[in-house]
């Protein structure tokens, strides 16, 4: 059986256009069928089922919406993904992020945890790296999570920054006190940080 792909996985964005995209025309197919079915039953389109119709398309347009912005989106090359995951071990990782806030939207194409450290790769950062990195740190720090966070743009260095992270993980989470979520009580506090980015990204 395929594993289902979640926000985070490697394939999030392909994955996630085709399910917006199926959701979309359904809930633009239910208002149709309602309008038209409310014609040929009444004989006219002065009938509730046309308004109820109308009301219907609401939420269909904001599918849309959603639809457009994901459909703008590329997903991370696949030698890129390849390169990181073998650098990143077993690390905690998000791939495919594009992460929303009020002044801007900027995709990162992976983020990896270790202790208080979060390192970010962006292929096509459309900004500046710092406002990205205010951003998730101001996050991460309003859920509880006093964190260093780093975006790089240049893969190379990003995969050195990988396995220096890889090769210091016990002195990097070393004096970090932890009391798990009662809300996920299954997750570690770096998935928990992971989880926090999740939240922010589309």
């Amino acid at each position: 059986m395929k594993k289902k792909i979640k926000k985070g996985d490697y394939g999030y964005i392909h994955s996630e256009k085709i399910r917006r995209l199926l959701i979309t025309a359904g809930l633009f197919l239910l208002p149709i069928c309602a309008y038209i079915g409310g014609i040929i039953v009444t004989d006219t389109k002065k009938n509730i089922i046309t308004v109820i119709a109308m009301v219907g398309f609401l939420p269909a347009c904001k599918s849309m919406v959603g639809l457009i912005m994901m459909m703008m989106q590329k997903s991370m090359k696949e030698e890129d993904y390849r390169k990181v995951k073998q650098h990143a071990g077993n690390l905690v990782t998000a791939y495919e992020l594009y992460l929303t806030s009020y002044e801007k939207s900027e995709f990162v194409d992976c983020f990896v945890v270790c202790g208080n450290k979060v390192v970010g790769y962006s292929s096509r950062l459309k900004g500046s790296p710092q406002f990205v990195e205010q951003h998730v740190r101001k996050i991460l720090k309003q859920n509880g999570y006093k964190t260093e966070v780093k975006v790089m743009t240049d893969l190379n260095h990003y995969l050195e920054r990988l396995d220096y992270l890889n090769g210091h993980q016990q002195e990097l989470r070393r004096d970090i006190v932890f009391e798990p979520d009662e809300r996920y009580p299954d997750l570690s506090r770096e998935e928990l940080i992971k989880h926090v980015i999740l939240a922010i990204a589309l």
